[in-house]
């Protein structure tokens, strides 16, 4: 305070006192002026900036979110306070005062137990008290150079189980279950939640990952039994971004281009490598004679001579090409006032497919694959009180897929050229011969036995097909706080409105083929004299059109109550929700079909979650859901699925403090419950019976020759009313450790046992005289068990350098248990106690080396054809009684291998950052996989196919005598022997692939960088990728791609 001398006169101390209220107003003034104010946000450990970390002002909704150095600005007054959070960061509020600049370090336990974790119903709950399975994906793995967001799970996300099956664009989709495919008949994909609605897996694959807030797998029974019936597979569960209250709004773009080459095209062999394989097999099957291919042949083809006479075509190298550039476009923003805050999103993919678009050449169209696609979202949400919001989200996304047709409905594609190219080899035809007098080109042609052989050109430029798809997503949200009648009590609904709709127009037309009859001078001049080979026809485009869509409603009511009484804390919720879904086309006039489609399907649900905890140290759920399906017979439609957890944070136990710096966190949990699934396999209503009105015949009367068939009515499916969901009892055990602060451990079991599996009766007892009649119901039982194990590593060298490191671990396994067999059916064959998808095979003993083995060993009646040295050895199996009745036949085979969807899926990388820039490197692999080779024959009766390289390489034949050699002997006849599914052609598809590399350079609103998929893959198979499975490896290939980027903040 200010003190005033008594000896001045009343005028000075008028004067000091107006200093002094000067001085005061001064003081005043300077605390609530604004000033700019400049911050970064970084992980604590690492130095790494947090893009998009909330800052708030304190006590208000304004406040802006960090760009991509995890920097931003405000205007503040030395009073405010800023609030500053992160997804899985513990939250800090920060004092202002007269900083300027503020560089505000947030802590990430490495346990996460701040973050927030989305459980069911989109409900949130603290990592450190969930006592459930709960996988929480980082939205910014999912962003890698592809149009399908499934395409990154593999290896990053504990227990997804993941593979790839195509590189086509549009169908370059992963095929994903959660801890392995499960059920032998029923739907096994998980249910997909986005923003709480019911999506399919191709509305997943188009979503833009820049407008993901949250992705959650839920895994147990313990998360997923609220969804009663539609839980069994797991939950994903996605919410998008909403807005943020801030100054001005934040604008995001991002710009990519990439290029697209195949990871690996199985080779063929060249033309006169071919001719003298096809002489090879003519040999082997025939007593003597001339070779179809002469040394003039071989050598004119050899020179290059004559193209039309000597054709030397390399169809793949003709028809496609190995490099694509695609492209891809993001933009943003972001913002909003106290009252109203808003997220916009739209990005445009644009793909091309590996066709040289050789039409053009031809026609005046263009079938290469174009496939465009179109995202956006749209969320708004109103707060139009402290206790109120209505949120209303917007999701549209639009395909459009221009490719190949190579049929008039439109149902071949490129893939199927892959094939076509394999069923051609490179000398009996040009792509064309000169044209005659005729009007239409004259492609190239020939016969084999009484079958032409298709040109692979011709069928690639014979039309194409134009696919649009739509899909719109609307939800309206309501909150509101009860507070009024209880503390910590709430209200939520949902109305929801779904719609997909297609529409396809082929347009296809007819090729003339011919073959060289002839070759005479005319004028100077070579004329080629020709025949059509196939039926002429007149080469005029037609059109086909077709259309499909479906669309559903969903509403859902929620009670939610969370409340702490001191270390007491506890929780519940209650859900009632209802779903209609119809089909928008529902199929061909007048038959059952279409009567069931027309049919509304309809499903109640309601759910019931309790929860308690003490001191975040103890803690106990219940879950209950309870679920209707109108797809059963009455008094099947409804049932209960309960769940149970309960969790123990021993760290925070007093014995354990002195462990802390070693052992910082240590959680353990268990859960165990019932879960559903209604999606069962088979037709709708599966419990009706089927009738065949006027069956010919029906019946017969009378005895001896007097026997008369008679139409009439038959059974071909008997009603059965017990049939119902299957229902899934889940256990699951889980650790969740942090070693030193830095590094994070979760470690998972669990063991799931599914009855009810939906199954056709192989035994009916002929008493019923049901014969051809079939009956279906819950007859099949399997186990499905497993662990996952993953880890995280964060370190902060030095100011300027950083590092991390994780990586996760699952191996899921399933078993038959219970399953109606044939009656007769072979221990070998038996599949109770065996894998689900194993395959059925022969057991091969190499090659036979001579007459003399061929004689000693059991006789084949697997072919048509008599066995030759080099044919492949099959090993004679035991029956039921443990004989060998001394041939080769069905009753030999075997269930052996691992099944082609991998038991083991594993992924681990690494990330550092030093100043501006920033390296990342990622590696997945799969194992406990096999593949069946098969369809690769080159030669037949009625073919004369493509040699790929690794058989002309490594065959038996009379000059290499190898029992060992990859492949039989080459003959014209159909040997059906060799080409029986076997342990000859099983394979180990298991692989290690460097999936992803990324180097990035930061400067202040912008960051630029380069990343490379599928770089490099080292596996045991070497034929083709082994990620694309069996069969003979010609379909459309995976892709190596290398990517460039721009991604930009603006404010």
């Amino acid at each position: 305070m200010l003190s005033l001398p008594l000896s001045l006169d009343a005028s000075s101390r008028d004067e000091i006192a107006k200093e002094r209220t000067a001085s005061v107003s001064s003081l005043a003034q300077s605390s609530t002026k604004k000033n700019k104010i400049v911050g970064v946000v970084v992980d604590g450990v690492t130095g790494e900036p947090l893009i998009g970390a909330a800052v708030r002002i304190k006590g208000t909704t304004r406040g802006v979110q960090t760009d991509l150095d995890g920097k931003f600005e405000l205007d503040l007054s030395p009073k405010d306070e800023l609030e500053v959070s992160f997804l899985g960061y513990t939250s800090k509020t920060i004092k202002v005062g007269n900083q300027r600049v503020l560089q505000i370090k947030l802590s990430e336990d490495a346990s996460q137990l701040g973050e927030l974790v989305i459980s069911a119903y989109g409900t949130g709950q603290k990592k450190e008290t969930v006592t459930g399975a709960i996988q929480t994906v980082r939205p910014g793995d999912l962003k890698v150079p592809a149009s399908n967001l499934s395409s990154a799970f593999a290896g990053r996300v504990g227990g997804m189980i993941a593979y790839q099956r195509s590189g086509e664009p549009g169908s370059n989709k992963a095929n994903f279950f959660v801890r392995g495919a499960a059920s032998m008949n029923g739907l096994q994909e998980p249910l997909i939640l986005l923003d709480g609605v019911a999506v399919s897996a191709g509305d997943l694959n188009a979503l833009d990952p820049e407008v993901i807030e949250s992705f959650s797998v839920l895994k147990d029974a313990s998360t997923t039994a609220l969804y009663g019936a539609r839980g069994a597979n797991g939950v994903l569960i996605i919410q998008t971004k909403s807005g943020l209250a801030s100054d001005r709004p934040i604008i995001g773009l991002r710009l990519e281009t990439y290029m697209n080459t195949p990871t690996k095209v199985p080779k063929t062999v060249g033309a006169v490598d071919f001719m003298r394989l096809y002489n090879e097999a003519v040999a082997n099957s025939s007593a003597g004679g001339a070779l179809p291919y002469s040394q003039d042949k071989i050598q004119g083809t050899l020179r290059g001579d004559d193209p039309y006479l000597y054709p030397n075509v390399d169809w793949y190298k003709e028809m496609f090409r190995d490099v694509t550039w695609n492209q891809k476009a993001n933009m943003n923003i972001r913002g909003g006032t106290e009252k109203i805050t808003y997220f916009m999103n739209l990005s445009v993919n644009h793909e091309t497919g590996m066709l040289k678009g050789r039409s053009k050449d031809f026609f005046s169209f263009d079938n290469n694959i174009d496939y465009m696609k179109y995202a956006f979202q749209n969320n708004i949400d109103f707060n139009l009180s402290k206790a109120s919001k209505i949120a209303l989200h917007l999701n549209v996304q639009l395909n459009n897929y221009r490719g190949p047709s190579t049929t008039a409905n439109g149902s071949g594609g490129i893939n199927s050229m892959f094939g076509a190219i394999m069923d051609v080899n490179p000398v009996d035809f040009p792509i064309f011969y000169p044209k005659g007098d005729d009007k239409w080109i004259h492609w190239g042609g020939a016969v084999v036995g009484s079958s032409p052989i298709a040109n692979p050109m011709a069928v690639a430029t014979s039309g194409f097909k134009d696919n649009f798809e739509s899909t719109v997503v609307a939800n309206l949200n309501f909150d509101q706080k009860l507070d009024f009648l209880t503390k910590g009590l709430s209200f939520k609904a949902l109305f929801s409105f779904k719609n997909w709709s297609t529409t396809t127009v082929v347009r296809h037309q007819a090729y003339n083929s011919y073959e060289l009859t002839g070759v005479k001078e005319v004028d100077g001049k070579k004329v080629y004299e020709q025949s059509n080979v196939s039926t002429l026809v007149n080469p005029v485009l037609g059109t086909a059109t077709g259309n499909n869509g479906d669309r559903s409603y969903t509403f859902r009511a929620n009670l939610l109550y969370d409340r702490s009484f001191r270390e007491h804390n506890v929780g519940a919720l209650a859900v009632a929700e209802i779903n209609e879904y119809n089909r928008n086309t529902i199929g061909g006039a007048n038959s059952a079909a279409q009567l069931i489609n027309s049919l509304p399907k309809r499903r109640v649900s309601m759910a019931f979650r309790a929860s308690y905890d003490y001191a975040r140290k103890y803690m106990l759920e219940f879950n209950l859901g309870y679920s209707g399906s109108e797809n059963f017979a009455a008094g099947h439609r409804f049932g209960v699925f309960p769940s149970i957890s309960a969790g123990w944070n021993i760290s925070q136990e007093k014995f354990w403090q002195p462990l802390k710096p070693v052992i910082s966190n240590l959680k353990l949990r268990a859960s165990y419950g019932l879960v559903g699934n209604d999606n069962i396999g088979g037709d709708r209503f599966v419990y009706l019976p089927v009738v065949n009105l006027n069956q010919n015949p029906s019946f017969r009367t009378g005895f001896g020759s007097a026997v008369v068939d008679l139409n009439g009515p038959t059974f071909s499916r008997l009603r059965n009313d017990d049939i119902t969901w299957e229902v899934v009892t889940k256990s699951n055990i889980g650790a969740e450790i942090q070693l030193f602060k830095s590094l994070n451990i979760v470690a998972e079991y669990f063991h799931d046992i599914r009855s009810n599996i939906f199954q056709q009766k192989q035994t009916i007892p002929k008493l019923l005289g049901a014969d051809g009649t079939t009956i279906w119901g819950n007859l099949a039982k399997q186990r499905n068990e497993g662990f996952e194990l993953s880890a995280e590593y964060g370190k902060q060298v030095n100011k300027d350098f950083s590092i991390s490191a994780r990586g996760n671990f699952t191996f899921a396994r399933n078993t038959m248990l219970e399953l109606d067999e044939a009656p007769g059916t072979r221990p070998a064959l038996s599949r109770i106690g065996k894998s689900v998808n194993i395959y059925s095979m022969y057991v091969a003993d190499g090659l036979y080396i001579d007459k003399a083995d061929i004689e000693a060993h059991a006789k084949s009646k697997l072919g048509n054809i008599a066995i030759a040295p080099g044919d492949i050895k099959y090993v004679d199996q035991p029956d039921k009684d443990g004989k060998y009745d001394g041939a080769i036949s069905s009753d030999d085979r075997v269930l052996m291998g691992y099944p082609h969807t991998p038991e083991i899926v594993y992924g681990f990388g690494a990330s550092a950052s030093w100043k501006q820039f920033d390296f990342s490197v990622f590696f997945q692999g799969q194992a406990n996989v096999s593949l069946m080779m098969s369809g690769f024959a080159p030669f037949g009766s009625q073919n004369r196919r493509q040699v790929l390289q690794w058989i002309a390489d490594d065959h038996w034949s009379v000059d290499n005598q190898n029992v060992n050699a990859k492949h039989p002997r080459l003959t014209l006849l159909n040997n059906n022997h060799n080409m029986q599914p076997s342990t000859f052609w099983l394979r180990d598809a298991s692989f290690l692939r460097f999936k992803n590399a990324e180097v990035g350079y930061s400067f202040k609103f912008a960051r630029i960088y380069v990343n490379a998929t599928n770089l490099l893959t080292f596996s045991p198979f070497k034929l083709w990728d082994p990620e694309l499975g069996g069969g003979r490896g010609m379909s459309y290939p995976l892709q190596r791609t290398i990517n460039f980027g721009l991604q930009m903040t603006l404010k």
